[in-house]
């Protein structure tokens, strides 16, 4: 457990000497953990969807926590809860068991608005790549039909997400 420490604070420094985004890399979980896997079964397809959501709502909350509730942040932070909650349900209707949010120590706010835009950027890309996957044959099997439309739904929030940012970075 204390490498694992150890490497996420290392990630988030790197991260913010870098002066992008927040999460740690190498982490095993949300879209990170999701990318370039095949194979997969709705547990762990549902399990790296809500992680993506933790960290996308952990990661908007610390860029308020340190820039005030600015948008589109303070909007899309909304989002994301709600994107927690009904994959929680599909949790729950599968009988999985959701995996504790520890997203809150995964993030380092960036260091400026203009990096937090860019992290945000990032993250909708991130996440996009990862419902586009899942829709498109990382599954093991075929997808139900309320699985696949939830994913289906959430990457379409996320295109949302991502012209939002990219409108209020062509500011800078």
């Amino acid at each position: 457990m204390r490498t694992r420490s150890f490497r996420v604070v290392v990630a988030g420094l790197l991260l913010m000497l870098a002066g992008v985004g927040a999460f740690a890399a190498g982490e095993d979980l949300g879209a990170s953990g999701a990318a370039g896997k095949t194979g997969l079964t709705t547990a762990q397809m549902l399990t790296y969807a809500i992680q993506d959501e933790y960290l996308a709502r952990a990661e908007y909350y610390a860029i308020m926590a340190r820039f005030g509730n600015a948008r589109p942040f303070s909007n899309i932070v909304r989002a994301e809860e709600r994107h927690v909650e009904w994959l929680a349900g599909l949790l729950t209707k599968y009988g999985i068991k959701a995996p504790a949010d520890t997203a809150k120590s995964l993030v380092v706010a960036p260091k400026d608005m203009k990096t937090a835009l860019e992290a945000g950027v990032q993250a909708e890309i991130a996440n996009i790549a990862m419902y586009d996957a899942f829709l498109k044959g990382a599954a093991a099997a075929p997808l139900a039909a309320d699985v696949r439309d939830m994913f289906a739904e959430l990457k379409q929030a996320s295109e949302n997400h991502l012209s939002a940012f990219r409108n209020n970075l062509a500011r800078y």
